[in-house]
């Protein structure tokens, strides 16, 4: 049995492997032909997750220890661990070693190809492929993953019309530049990660400073604001304020690229459609509380791997209704995996970013910024931040979480 790919993100392509490791035959279809091409990710990441998902070491850029956050009056607040609490990766150089590995364990991988479009029907799916000069193919395979990240091209819309009233998308929308520093303006930054939020940096946002490799500074802005809200500052006028106030707006720009991050926040949307399975982004895999993509979404191909193994093992007579009970369970372990906490973060995330716009919405931030550099630790806001620890704090926290401070 075959199984095709659509979409070579850190999702795809983890998944294409896994299975192919496995004796499935695999094609990877990928629209971009350079891995370093549209590498928009703030790519940070807790240090255990380095290990739990076999991130490639080639792509670490850079360690960091500490966490520092501005607040809205630009307060500076500083927890400091003596251990590495995570990594900076190169985003370009991740996907370029996961394309890698799908490689050698025997993946087809076509770049700069697009899938158009998708028949199923009872027993495969024809696939219509886009190549890069134009020339169309039709391959027939027996399983379609979508992993084509937020705009789900091959499973639609994000919510069944039904689901809408119970679950709601968030999109932010984000800009980042590489600049070159060298040790003396960059070492303020260095060992660490730094956030910026408050309306005063970021309405509906916040922007972060990241360390990397050879003295360069990944620095973006991310604004998550309510839908059809009007009138916005333009990102890139917003990050140039925030160069200019840190005093960056002298260093030469190696790279500027930006994107669109989208997320439903019950994850309600359809993983399986006749047969197309979605994976990664295309199923709300990115939590938009901390801005999180790449870490889920290898997540969610390791979830889904193993089902999709014992689909493509099945006899060619096995009949239809059992392999799509068996791929319908991957909804159900994706949750688990992921955890309550996860709609929490999504619910919470919502009340943050689109109240940080006023003077009340900052100083309800200030206030927890304050509270949490009186009680908590370095290792304590890793655990708040990377895995949704809410529940720490009890009722402290509470109002300020809630909004009623």
């Amino acid at each position: 049995m075959t199984v095709l790919v659509a979409g070579a993100g850190p999702a795809g392509a983890r998944l294409a492997q896994r299975l192919a490791s496995k004796g499935v035959s695999v094609t990877l279809v990928e629209r971009l032909v350079d891995a370093q091409q549209d590498a928009f990710s703030s790519a940070v990441v807790p240090i255990q997750a380095l290990a739990d998902l076999c991130i490639p070491v080639e792509s670490i850029s850079a360690r960091w220890h500490g966490w520092q956050l501005f607040d809205p009056e630009g307060t500076k607040y500083q927890w400091w661990s003596q251990n590495d609490l995570g990594a900076v990766l190169d985003f370009g150089t991740l996907r370029q070693q996961l394309w890698q590995r799908a490689i050698e364990e025997g993946v087809e991988f076509l770049r700069g190809w697009r899938v158009k479009s998708v028949l199923s029907f009872p027993d495969w799916a024809d696939v219509e492929l886009l190549g890069p000069d134009g020339t169309f193919q039709t391959r027939r395979v027996s399983w379609v993953v979508d992993a084509t990240g937020h705009s789900r091209f091959l499973l639609g819309s994000s919510l069944p019309s039904k689901a809408f009233r119970a679950d709601m998308v968030l999109d932010g929308f984000g800009v980042e530049w590489i600049l070159q520093g060298d040790k003396q303006n960059t070492d303020f930054w260095r060992d660490r990660v730094s956030f910026f939020m408050g309306s005063q940096w970021v309405p509906y946002g916040y922007g972060w400073i990241f360390p990397m490799a050879g003295d360069q500074l990944k620095v973006g802005i991310c604004r998550l604001p309510p839908p059809l809200k009007r009138g916005l500052e333009p990102l890139g006028s917003l990050l140039k304020r925030l160069l200019v106030r840190n005093q960056l707006d002298g260093l030469s720009v190696l790279d500027r690229h930006g994107g669109v991050i989208r997320s439903s926040i019950r994850r309600s949307e359809a993983h399986v459609k006749g047969r197309v399975v979605g994976v990664g982004d295309a199923v709300s895999t990115a939590n938009l509380l901390g801005g999180e993509g790449i870490r889920h979404a290898l997540v969610s191909a390791d979830v889904l791997a193993p089902l999709l193994i014992e689909v493509c093992s099945q006899p060619l007579d096995a009949s239809d209704r059992k392999n799509k009970k068996a791929l319908l369970h991957f909804e159900r372990r994706l949750s688990r995996r992921l955890g309550w906490r996860w709609n929490l973060s999504g619910r919470l995330a919502k009340r943050t970013w689109w109240g940080l716009y006023d003077q009340k919405g900052d100083r309800r931030l200030g206030s927890l910024i304050n509270a949490l550099s009186e009680s908590a630790n370095a290792e304590d806001l890793s655990r708040l931040l990377f895995d949704y620890r809410f529940e720490r704090y009890g009722f402290r926290f509470l109002p300020y979480l809630m909004g009623w401070r």
